[in-house]
């Protein structure tokens, strides 16, 4: 026969509303009283009705993870990293007692922009505690505009949202669907929309990147950008070609070659190819991340081109194997984030003051990166764009 909540209280020595009260973690209980409760609890092995639960609170124990692809380090690391955060029972921010535990479900998207809605839809109706979309998205405002009504939506049900690695959601009412970095407590993800963002600083990562490139003298930089109609795509192209227009560049310089593929080594190895055919000239290839970068160099080995004596190669993220391959890239602290995303949706942490956190990206120099030969392959020009 199932343990009620009249009996916990009775092993416990309080009201079953003090009970609830615990198990909930939304109203402050001394912390005797709920060491007490939840020694109650784990001793006759109370097991909470969720359904009911759910419909007498407006909430689940259910949080959703939104990952791209969960094959992709990029976002299974922060996926890994907010589940364990999201499992741990540790203080809650506001009471500073155990937090009740969640369970957390990881939803892949693939990329698309209706699976990311179609999941949304079921974790609204399941009453999840909790949501968190991690990485960018589809660069569309009539998506971004969906995106943003879904999600305030889940945030005025009750639902924790928290956007992860992604840029803020636009203003209420917003035309147009770009981010125009309007942020605070009632500006896109901030405290007035019931949305947390913690954002990537994709722009300046890749500017640094490009800077550090244009300091060791590179002049014939060509850049290998993930696919189009993606905002980190475009965030990251935007640093680089900002870095490129910053004065440093020499006048008579040709158009910088950009050619898009996907996030993956393949993609990689083939937007390489593309770029050396139009421009074999090339002293140094920054990638849009780690992945791309190293198809690039194999492209490179296949040319007979050697990194970094002949050709300089960059990527983006710093994730796991970077090291090993001693790629210069840009480091985002995915495995912190995720974390913290995770703390945020089950409320052991407090949301950033205007609800909005724009997370560093730091320049990491490895053995991938030189001055230009003195001597460069020649020399021939692409087409501007």
């Amino acid at each position: 026969m199932a343990v009620t909540l009249a009996e916990v209280a009775a092993r416990a020595g309080v009201s079953t509303a003090t009970v609830s009260r615990v198990l909930n973690g939304n109203y402050p209980v001394a912390e005797g009283t709920r060491e007490r409760v939840l020694r109650a609890v784990a001793e006759l092995e109370y097991v909470v009705n969720g359904p009911a639960s759910a419909l007498a609170n407006a909430s689940s124990d259910l949080v959703g993870i939104l990952v791209n692809d969960l094959a992709d380090p990029f976002f299974g690391i922060m996926a890994a990293a907010a589940q364990r955060a999201i499992g741990d029972p540790g203080p809650s921010a506001r009471h500073g007692g155990p937090g009740p535990r969640k369970l957390a479900v990881v939803c892949g998207t693939e990329g698309s922009p209706e699976q990311e809605l179609d999941c949304l839809t079921l974790l609204r109706r399941q009453r999840a505690a909790a949501v968190i979309l991690t990485g960018g998205t589809v660069d569309s405002a009539v998506h971004s505009a969906a995106l943003a009504e879904r999600l305030r939506r889940m945030a005025a049900d009750g639902t924790r949202v928290v956007l992860c690695g992604r840029p803020p959601l636009p203003p209420a009412g917003a035309e147009g669907g770009r981010d125009r970095g309007v942020k605070g407590p009632e500006g896109p993800g901030g405290t007035g929309s019931g949305v947390v963002t913690l954002e990537f600083d994709n722009r300046g990562g890749a500017q640094a990147l490009t800077e550090h490139l244009l300091e060791l003298g590179h002049r014939r930089i060509g850049y290998l950008a993930g696919p189009e109609g993606r905002t980190t795509t475009r965030h990251r192209l935007e640093g680089h070609l900002r870095a490129l227009h910053g004065g440093r560049g020499r006048p008579g310089d040709l158009p910088p070659p950009v050619a898009h593929c996907g996030y993956d080594r393949a993609s990689g190895y083939q937007g390489a190819r593309e770029l050396l055919g139009a421009a074999p000239g090339l002293t140094a290839i920054a990638a849009a991340n780690d992945a791309v970068a190293l198809g690039a160099r194999a492209a490179l080995r296949e040319r007979g081109l050697r990194v970094p004596e002949d050709v300089s190669v960059a990527g983006f993220d710093d994730l796991p194997f970077s090291a090993d391959a001693a790629l210069t890239t840009v480091r985002l602290p995915l495995r912190e984030v995720g974390g913290w995303a995770g703390r945020l949706a089950v409320g052991h942490q407090l949301p950033p003051e205007g609800g909005v956190s724009t997370v560093r990206a730091e320049l990491v120099v490895r053995d991938t990166t030189a001055p230009p030969p003195s001597t460069p392959p020649t020399v021939v020009a692409w087409a501007d764009g």
